[in-house]
């Protein structure tokens, strides 16, 4: 009786860790700002951005310049990004999937709605809208590490991990993929193999904000806090390395409560045939 139990307990266990983690690898937080949202394994698109920018200002004007021509490609692509900045997921989708029906080959209007598709959970559909945005004999990098992070999501971790090896043999060495590469790693909680791929990707020297909160927060889920702390803060000024801190504790947390609500399932589902 307490052997099921344990073995229950255990994938529960692995079950929360990996929704922890997942709340990292694609960005999918409903943030506001850079923050959390910003900590994250990359779908291809520039993110480092300054703290001081407003997204809801971004949101207007580009609401105002689509719907003076909702048939325009490239107003639709940036109001689109502009929602999921402001964690309006499923507008984002909706806005996209009308773009895409009108402007059924524009690639980069298909790789804009795979994207808002994984960040709105509809990781499958991402996947297949992310295929159709570029073609072998012209791969993107870009796309094929955005497809890694969704089969990532999906649990396909050796599947993913050969879509970042594609794409850093287009962009060798590129700090955002290999930071999607330790992530996989994060989550199939192989965490020593995570931290040496994110302090690869960190000893970049275009690595962004992001690769460097990834690398700490791998060294924190290991229990170095103060190396972690440290990590975040390196040439920071005072005031962006306190924001960085309060975000990598504020993930951290997270997992540890993930963790903690995951030990207490096995004893409300004891008395349950499944």
């Amino acid at each position: 009786m307490l052997q099921p139990l344990r073995e229950k307990k255990r994938f529960v266990e692995r079950a929360a860790f990996a929704a922890s983690a997942a709340i990292l690898l694609l960005g999918l937080g409903g943030c506001q700002t850079a923050g959390t949202s910003d900590i994250t394994g990359s779908l291809g698109e520039k993110t480092e951005t300054s703290r001081a920018a407003d997204p809801r200002r971004e949101l207007e004007g580009s609401r105002d310049r689509f719907r003076a021509n909702p048939r325009d490609a490239e107003a639709a692509l940036q109001y689109g990004k502009a929602l999921r900045a402001t964690g309006q997921k499923s507008q984002a989708v909706a806005v996209l999937e009308q773009a895409t029906i009108a402007h059924p080959g524009n690639k980069a209007l298909l790789a804009g709605y795979g994207r808002a598709l994984a960040d709105n959970g509809n990781f499958q559909q991402a996947f297949d809208v992310l295929t159709r945005a570029h073609t072998p004999d012209d791969p993107d990098w870009r796309i094929l590490s955005a497809q890694g992070a969704v089969l990532d999501q999906l649990g396909r971790y050796e599947e993913a991990r050969q879509y970042y090896s594609s794409a850093l043999k287009i962009a060798p060495e590129e700090p955002s993929v290999l930071s999607n590469l330790g992530l996989s790693y994060l989550l199939a909680r192989d965490l020593p193999k995570a931290e040496e791929i994110m302090r690869r990707a960190n000893g970049r020297t275009d690595a962004d904000r992001r690769v460097r909160l990834n690398l700490a927060l791998v060294v924190g889920l290991q229990g170095r806090l103060a190396e972690a702390e440290s990590i975040v803060k390196a040439d920071r000024p005072v005031e962006e390395a306190a924001a960085d801190v309060a975000d990598l504790n504020r993930l951290l947390s997270r997992k540890g409560k993930a963790r903690a609500d995951a030990g207490k399932l096995p004893v409300a589902a004891a008395g349950r045939s499944d």
